[in-house]
């Protein structure tokens, strides 16, 4: 062994924060996984499989699932959604392809904002404060006129304000201000949003 080998004999083992052997094996409930289940097999399927143009279809198959969508949004086929029963979306919305729904907590999205490709959506993240990392599930809202640019990561228990514009590549982990324009990791404002001409 190297010298400098922590697993050389005679030194003490660090005293690590985290202990993963303490973690849930199953941290959500049956019905939830059995959910889960069914919507994993109609998600890699129906939902994934349809045209472009079909977004009648996937909207049907979503709120099979118990989310709450409005008639006139768009989720597009290249959209993946965890729990659909957590979902709700408004008028005149849209998803685009790549958005990760990473929804462990209820997640909302208001009326005209675009949700731009590739954006992560993360309402999950565990308790680093106890050993055992139990998972911790966060709501997410998005408000009405709110553009989130493409490869955009917003954060658990995370609020947009209306008409804000959230950046590219930006990473979004504490309440963006209604009218505001945020850019950057850990996502600032940078200015306000001005009002449109026409």
């Amino acid at each position: 062994m190297a010298p400098d080998d922590p697993g050389q004999a005679g030194e003490a083992a660090p005293k690590l924060y985290q202990s993963l052997d303490r973690t849930a094996a199953f941290p959500y409930t049956r019905s939830e996984y059995l959910r889960r289940a069914a919507w994993g097999i109609v998600s890699a399927t129906l939902y994934r499989l349809s045209l472009p143009r079909m977004p009648g279809w996937r909207r049907f198959l979503l709120r099979a699932f118990g989310a709450k969508l409005d008639p006139t949004c768009n989720i597009r086929p290249g959209v993946r959604v965890v729990h659909p029963w957590l979902l709700a979306v408004g008028k005149f919305s849209c998803l685009g392809d790549g958005v990760r729904v990473y929804n462990l907590g209820r997640l909302s999205v208001g009326d005209h904002t675009v949700i731009s490709q590739n954006v992560h959506l993360c309402g999950g993240t565990h308790d680093y404060k106890r050993r055992d990392l139990p998972l911790l599930r966060r709501p997410i809202v998005i408000g009405s006129g709110v553009w989130v640019c493409a490869d955009a990561f917003i954060g658990p228990g995370v609020t947009i304000g209306d008409n804000s514009v959230v950046g590219a590549r930006a990473v979004v982990v504490a309440d963006v201000p209604a009218a505001a324009i945020v850019a950057g990791n850990p996502a600032r404002v940078v200015k306000e949003r001005p009002r449109p001409e026409a």
